[in-house]
């Protein structure tokens, strides 16, 4: 169906200013990825659930607008999408809060058209998700999820899967290790990052990801800008080019798992695509917000 199918959330996105505007957009992670690979000439389907509402109608039509394939986004009739609030204080600093307990794309796993959905996933390249992904559709869900990932591989299809860990969006740390656990084993291609196996694990060696790599490929993101690269027996650090004004880093990695994973696709070696992944991040933090114009996307 597609090379790529990015499975998550998008929502309602309102910016508060110094000056007390607020601002709308749309956001999600998996979503910023999606779009990204289909700039980068990849077709790519978002799978996700969404209302009836206008705000829904202007995502989808937003998505299509950027290649996005949307056959895949479930509509469900009298529900609105998540939505969430942005303040930034006088440092800079940003502080989330978030409405989407009753976000349609939390049931997409538990809906009557959920088992077509999962079978689906088969037909794709590569099936993508992050750790909110996980976060959003409890231990029911999680169980569809494994399974229809266990059975897109089978089928042939990879699963790229981004550590992306959010503390708020999970009861507590043993839910969530356990979960990651278990897409870790499923994974084909992880992007992980220090910050987050910090976050969940209290170190990075004492995550499970080192346990489950029989196969397939890591990217281990830094806190600094360069990435550890370990696929085909090799192992290797690969630093980022230096980037002039880093404006705001939204994004950065959504953006830096779209670059790597379209050149994989198109045959690039694991270390090129970490390099294509940097030279895309090093052009979305030198804007605001998680998507820049489409004339500021660097020459491949």
């Amino acid at each position: 169906m597609a090379e790529v199918a990015a499975i998550g959330e998008c929502m309602i996105e309102l910016s508060e200013h110094a000056d007390g505007r607020i601002t709308r957009a749309f956001g999600g992670d998996t979503l910023n990825t999606a779009l990204y690979l289909a700039r980068l000439g990849v077709a790519v389907d978002y799978v996700t659930a969404l209302g009836d509402d206008t705000w829904s109608e202007e995502m989808v039509t937003a998505w299509q607008a950027e290649g996005i394939g949307t056959a895949r986004v479930i509509r469900c009739v009298g529900r609105s999408p998540g939505l969430y609030v942005i303040q930034t204080d006088t440092r800079g600093e940003r502080r989330f809060s978030y409405w989407r307990d009753s976000a349609p794309a939390r049931d997409i796993f538990r809906l009557p058209q959920t088992d077509t959905l999962a079978q689906s996933l088969a037909q794709d390249s590569f099936v993508y998700l992050s750790g909110i992904s996980l976060s959003l559709y409890g231990a029911d869900g999680r169980a569809r999820l494994f399974e229809a990932l266990d059975t897109a591989r089978q089928a042939g299809a990879r699963v790229a899967f981004d550590t992306n860990f959010r503390p708020r969006g999970w009861p507590d740390r043993a839910e969530a290790r356990a979960a990651y656990a278990r897409a870790l084993s499923s994974a084909d291609l992880i992007f992980a990052s220090v910050e987050d196996l910090d976050l969940l694990y209290g170190s990075v060696d004492a995550s499970p990801l080192w346990s489950e790599r029989g196969r397939g490929e890591v990217v281990l993101k830094h806190a600094t800008p360069a990435c550890r690269v370990i696929a085909d027996g090799d192992d290797q650090v690969i630093e980022a080019e230096p980037v002039p004004h880093v404006v705001d880093t939204t994004a950065a990695g959504d953006s830096f798992a779209a670059a790597y994973l379209a050149a994989r696709l198109r045959g690039a070696s694991p270390v090129e695509a970490a390099r294509a992944g940097h030279r895309l991040a090093g052009a979305v933090v030198q804007h605001r917000g998680a998507i820049i114009p489409k004339s500021a996307m660097p020459k491949s």
